[in-house]
């Protein structure tokens, strides 16, 4: 299993561009329950995957879920750090980020 560390600098600002996919939540331990639901689940993929001009040609890999994906928040002053443990590829994770964060986010590091 690998761990990302993602760390989100302005939680108030980390909210992607589509409300729909977007984070709602503002603390910590809701922002790490958001992906991790987003990452165990396919319910997110599927509210984008509905959104494109041709949803059946979506590519079946990015529809990748994890349900033993863990994620754990902490606050870290005035950021936020999220601490990933997925079975899921990067490539997969990053997609979620930018749909729930927008590019207000960094990955810091993976293991």
């Amino acid at each position: 299993m690998t761990v990302y560390h993602i760390r989100l600098p302005d939680p108030a600002r980390a909210r992607g561009p589509e409300p729909t996919l977007s984070f709602h939540a503002h603390g910590a331990d809701g922002l790490a329950e958001e992906l991790q639901q987003a990452l165990a689940n396919s319910t997110l993929f599927e509210r984008w995957r509905q959104m494109q001009d041709e949803p059946d040609e979506i590519e079946p890999e990015l529809a990748e879920t994890d349900p033993q994906a863990r994620v754990e928040g902490e606050q870290a002053d005035l950021a936020i750090l999220l601490r990933v443990h997925t079975r899921i590829g990067s490539r997969v994770l990053r997609q979620r980020m930018r749909w729930l964060a927008g590019s207000n986010w960094e990955l810091r590091d993976v293991r």
